[in-house]
């Protein structure tokens, strides 16, 4: 799997795990992610698919490397799709 593939899975598991919140956005935590055995099985490096995806803009969590156990509270927001300007 290339980047950009595994980042648009991680953007459906982050759907498929997180909430919803009012703006769009999806919220879910390091721990909920790291410990769901489908993202297990999908990610080889979900850390390094993190890190790119936050590079990408597509994501947005405090820190910058995000270990198991001392970071499972460190919240990830997917962030919503950009609006296009109507014409």
């Amino acid at each position: 799997m290339n980047v950009e593939e595994e980042v648009g899975r991680l953007k459906e598991e982050i759907q498929r795990l997180g909430q919803q919140q009012p703006d769009g956005s999806y919220k879910v935590t390091f721990g909920v992610l790291f410990n769901d055995d489908r993202c297990a099985n999908i990610f080889e490096a979900l850390v390094g698919t993190l890190r790119a995806a936050k590079k990408r803009k597509i994501v947005n969590y405090n820190g910058e490397l995000l270990l198991q156990g001392v970071h499972d509270n460190v919240e990830i927001t997917l962030l919503p799709p950009p609006t296009v300007a109507a014409a």
